[in-house]
């Protein structure tokens, strides 16, 4: 009996696994060995396909496409000296076969040089059998030099040869949302559209281009024909939720959303966005049900631990905000808006050290706002630290120069540590800036304010400005 393609390479891979467990040499022809590497390739047993490779080249040691597979196994190692080098010994063999320009391309690419991998591919193109594969390899060529047009083009050809190619799909509407070609997208989806009326893939992309120009109505009808194409597709119930919460149809949105969990297992976004709902709908249990189970569901989506956050804030129960947020710095202590946070909430406690802990470590993991210097500023002032505080001032100054904020909080610290040339600087900076600001000084530093020296400084601005 004739054994058909499949079932002879799927015993060929048996006899392969069962020889690396025995240490028992068996032969294998050379289009068995390349059966086998690329089974192990596609399933990313990368060590696997190496010795599939060894193996295969010592018993078959001319065989070009064995030599290929090498070649790609030094690519995928980053010994691309050694992969370009057998490559142009290939070339000197066999300069027609497409495999090695299209290897070479990679090589370039590797290097950063895409113009030099897109000439090797146009020259694969005129040789190959395979075009479609060739035209996405130049169309990611493009993508990395940001040449978004030339890109269009080389997806739109694949798509052409396979109006089923999902991936070029992608990344035609990918380059168009890039150039900010929404509705020049939306007529090309259409003429698409127009052969694969069926299509729900194309319907989806419509809609996301409709919910970016804010046609939401539009943007509706468009996930509804995705729904209609596939009524599985969980990203249309998705996106089609999140329209529905712009037009702030919370219950239809819940809807939607609560389809998707029972078509696959509950993502972490869809019960946040179900607890989002909620919350709008003043159903505070419930809207806390979905954000503690969004969060067991996904403990390092950082949404979640935010949402229950920022829920009891709104609430004022700090305290129980507090032990939330301290929960999602344990899990992650890298995440900045928990610090932001953080240090928020201490600070309505009255816990200034807590808080000015918060606003450090926001500020050292690169929250660089007006507000999270300040803030952590007047705490420092409020614990008597005020080198720290003209030290945290001079820093956001570098970010923010010419702030009147700034300027008349440094006025007030210099004033109130007797260095009055530097607070008088700074007075009137603050001053030149916004006169009516001077309010910062007698809020912050009341004491620095009544001085008379500062009176003065402020008598003759607003003379000066009558």
């Amino acid at each position: 009996m004739q054994l058909s393609h499949n079932e002879d390479k799927n015993f060929s891979l048996s006899r392969f696994e069962s020889m690396l467990k025995t240490n028992i040499v068996l032969f294998f022809d050379a289009e068995e060995f390349e059966d086998i590497i690329n089974y192990y390739l596609e399933n990313g047993k990368v060590a696997l396909a190496k010795k599939a490779t060894k193996l295969g080249l010592e018993q078959h040691p001319t065989s070009i496409n064995l030599k290929l597979f090498q070649v790609e196994m030094f690519i995928f190692e980053n010994k691309l000296d050694i992969a370009d080098a057998l490559l142009d010994e290939l070339y000197r063999i066999e300069s027609s076969n497409e495999e090695i320009f299209i290897q070479k391309a990679n090589i370039f690419s590797r290097r950063d040089n895409h113009k030099k991998a897109i000439e090797l591919l146009e020259k694969a193109l005129e040789i190959t059998e395979d075009e479609a594969d060739v035209l996405n390899l130049i169309g990611m060529e493009y993508l990395f030099l940001e040449d978004y047009e030339n890109a269009k083009y080389y997806f739109m050809e694949c798509v052409e040869i396979d109006n089923e190619d999902y991936s070029s799909l992608y990344n035609i509407i990918f380059a168009f949302e890039f150039l900010g070609q929404n509705q020049e997208a939306i007529d090309y989806l259409n003429d698409y559209l127009n052969a694969n009326p069926y299509c729900e893939v194309a319907w989806h992309q419509v809609g996301k281009q409709y919910y970016i120009l804010k046609k939401y109505e539009k943007a509706l009808a468009a996930f509804d024909f995705a729904i209609i194409s596939d009524d599985t597709f969980v990203g249309a119930y998705l996106e089609k939720g999140k329209v529905l919460e712009r037009l702030k149809k919370y219950n239809e949105a819940i809807e939607n959303y609560s389809i998707t969990l029972n078509l696959e297992d509950p993502t972490s976004f869809a019960l946040l966005r179900i607890g989002k709902c909620h919350e709008r709908l003043g159903n505070d249990e419930l809207a806390l049900q979905f954000y503690q189970k969004c969060v067991k569901d996904d403990a390092l989506l950082d949404k979640g631990w935010i949402a229950i956050t920022d829920f009891y804030i709104k609430k004022q129960y700090f305290q129980k905000a507090l032990y939330f947020i301290a929960k999602a710095i344990n899990i992650d202590c890298e995440n900045v808006q928990y610090w932001k946070r953080f240090g928020n909430i201490n600070n309505r406690l009255n816990l200034f050290e807590e808080a000015e802990e918060g606003y450090r470590r926001a500020i050292e993991l690169g929250n660089y706002e007006l507000q999270t210097w300040l803030s952590r500023t007047d705490i420092l002032v409020q614990l008597g630290e005020f080198d720290a505080a003209i030290k945290s001032l001079q820093d956001a100054a570098e970010f923010y120069p010419e702030n009147v904020e700034i300027e008349y909080r440094l006025s007030g610290l210099y004033f109130n540590l007797n260095k009055f040339d530097k607070g008088r600087f700074h007075l009137e900076n603050g001053l030149k800036l916004d006169i009516e600001y001077n309010m910062i000084l007698e809020l912050l530093f009341p004491s620095v304010y009544q001085l008379d020296i500062v009176q003065n400084i402020i008598r003759k601005f607003q003379k000066a400005s009558q």
